[in-house]
């Protein structure tokens, strides 16, 4: 989806997560979510400092795949617990108060070479990630059940207001 708005218009930034995870299998590097979960949300927690920066820079809204409280939520999602440094990170660098979350969708889940998540991970993901942004005082808006052009189109009404 987050191709979908881009080609609409809005400047966007990327996940990181999938980026960390082709970089990572390239170098042979073991910051990887099945293999060293603290140091993969450490590479995360950098990547969404640094497009938290770059979207700062830019002009009109920019529209984020994840942010810095998916670290927070990662990290509990794991059970792992929650360093000082990501809490500070995730409460000194906020986005829009509106976050738009995609909830679990059957029919659209898939898993390929980066994401391995299985089906009851995945779905107790978009729970823990709803929390997370709720208990930093984020709105949470969800997309529809809806083709991306849909979501897309959604997501655009939604930040034109």
């Amino acid at each position: 989806m987050i191709e979908a708005l881009a080609a609409a218009g809005p400047r966007t930034m990327p996940e990181a997560g999938r980026a960390i995870i082709r970089d990572q299998v390239q170098i042979g590097g073991s910051a990887l979510p099945w293999a060293d979960r603290s140091s993969f949300a450490e590479l995360m927690l950098s990547w969404e400092l640094r497009s938290h920066r770059e979207a700062l820079a830019l002009s009109g809204p920019v529209v984020m795949d994840r942010g810095v409280p998916d670290v927070m939520g990662y990290l509990r999602l794991c059970g792992l617990s929650v360093p000082q440094h990501v809490q500070h990170a995730a409460e000194l660098f906020r986005y829009n108060r509106r976050v738009f979350l995609a909830p679990w969708w059957p029919e659209i889940f898939a898993q390929d070479e980066e994401r391995k998540q299985d089906p009851a991970e995945a779905r107790e993901t978009g729970a823990v990630m709803e929390r997370t942004y709720s208990d930093l005082g984020y709105e949470i808006v969800r997309l529809p059940y809806a083709s991306i052009e849909d979501r897309a189109a959604f997501v655009l009404e939604c930040i034109a207001t």
